[in-house]
C-alpha cells in the first residue's frame, strides 16, 4: 500500500549559518498527518534549526522543503500557504508574545489573514478553550505566570488552525503540574486532528507522549517508532542522550520473566503502579 504524502517534508536538506560550518547536511525528514513526533538530540545538534527550516523561518541552502508533496516557494504566496499549514512555537514565550492582552495576542495571526471579525473571534475562543486559558483572555500578558505565557503562545499558533504544530522545548521551565496541564492541552489538540512535532531533551517525556521519534546524531538523523529508537543504546550514546526510565524498567521486568514479549510496557511511574496492581490481583485470583 502506498504511504500517504507527508504534510511537510525536508528532502536532502542542508543548512549553515553565515561563516559557520554546516549545521545540517542531507537531512530527509517527513512529518505525516495525525502523528505525535518527538525530535531529540544534544545541545547544538541542530534541533532548533531543523524546526525553523520546517516552518519557513530559515531557508535550506541545499535540498528542499515540500508541503503536501510540492516544493515550497519562498515568496509571499508560498510562505503564506506554508504558515497557514505549519506553525512554530518557540521555546521562550516572551519571544512570541507582544500584545497587551492574551486576547489581542491570540487574535493577531487570524486578523492578519484578513478573516472576518466573527471568524477571528471564533478562532480565538476555540484556541483559548483548547489551551484551558479562557479565563485569561483579558489578562495583560506581562502579568501571566511562565506556564500561562507558554499556553498563551501556543494558543496564538493554534488560532491559525495549522495542520502541523511545531514546538521547541514546550515543557522547559514548567513545574510538574504545569507540564501535565500542557500535555493535556496537546492531547486535546491531537484528538481534534492537529499533528504535533515537539523538540525536547526529555527522553522520558518523548517515550510516554510520542508515536515516533527523530534523533539527531553526528552520523545523521534517525527516525522510527519512539520505543524502538529509545531502546537503541548505540544511538543514544552517539546522540548523548540518557536511557529512558520506562525502557530500563521494561528491560528489568523482561529479564526476570515478568513482562511477556509484545506486552505493553509501563512508561511512567503511574503506569508501573497500575501494572503492579494488576499483577498482584492476578496472583490472588
Amino acid at each position: 500500500m502506498t504511504s500517504p504524502t507527508p504534510v511537510v517534508e525536508l528532502v536532502q536538506a542542508g543548512f549553515a549559518y553565515e561563516d559557520g560550518p554546516p549545521v545540517l547536511s542531507g537531512v530527509d525528514f517527513a512529518v505525516a498527518e495525525g502523528r505525535a513526533v518527538a525530535l531529540l538530540g544534544r545541545n547544538g545538534s541542530g534541533k532548533t534549526t531543523l524546526l525553523r527550516l520546517l516552518s519557513g523561518g530559515l531557508r535550506c541552502v541545499s535540498g528542499s522543503l515540500r508541503l503536501d508533496g510540492t516544493e515550497v516557494a519562498y515568496d509571499r504566496k508560498g510562505l503564506t500557504r506554508l504558515r497557514t499549514t505549519v506553525q512554530l512555537v518557540v521555546q521562550d514565550p516572551d519571544d512570541q508574545l507582544f500584545a497587551a492582552s492574551v486576547d489581542q495576542d491570540v487574535s493577531f495571526g487570524p486578523m492578519n489573514l484578513g478573516l472576518p471579525e466573527e471568524e477571528v473571534r471564533r478562532r480565538v475562543r476555540e484556541a483559548l478553550d483548547a489551551l484551558d486559558i479562557t479565563a485569561l483572555a483579558d489578562r495583560p500578558t506581562h502579568l501571566l505566570s511562565y506556564g500561562q505565557r507558554k499556553r498563551a503562545a501556543i494558543a496564538g499558533a493554534v488560532a491559525m488552525r495549522p495542520r502541523v504544530l511545531i514546538m521547541d522545548e514546550p515543557t522547559a521551565g514548567l513545574d510538574p503540574h504545569g507540564q501535565e496541564r500542557l500535555l493535556d492541552a496537546l492531547q486535546r489538540l491531537r484528538e481534534a486532528g492537529t499533528t504535533v512535532l515537539m523538540a525536547t531533551h526529555d527522553v522520558d517525556l518523548a517515550l510516554r507522549w510520542a508515536d515516533e521519534a527523530a534523533v539527531l546524531a553526528p552520523s545523521g538523523l534517525r527516525t522510527g517508532p519512539v520505543a524502538e529508537l529509545l531502546a537503541d543504546d548505540a544511538l543514544l550514546d552517539e546522540a548523548r542522550l540518557r536511557r529512558p526510565w520506562g525502557t530500563a524498567v521494561a528491560r528489568l521486568l523482561r529479564t526476570h520473566g515478568l513482562l511477556a514479549t509484545g506486552a505493553s510496557e509501563p512508561r511512567t511511574p503511574e503506569e508501573l503502579d497500575a501494572w503492579l496492581g494488576a499483577a498482584a490481583s492476578s496472583r490472588t485470583e
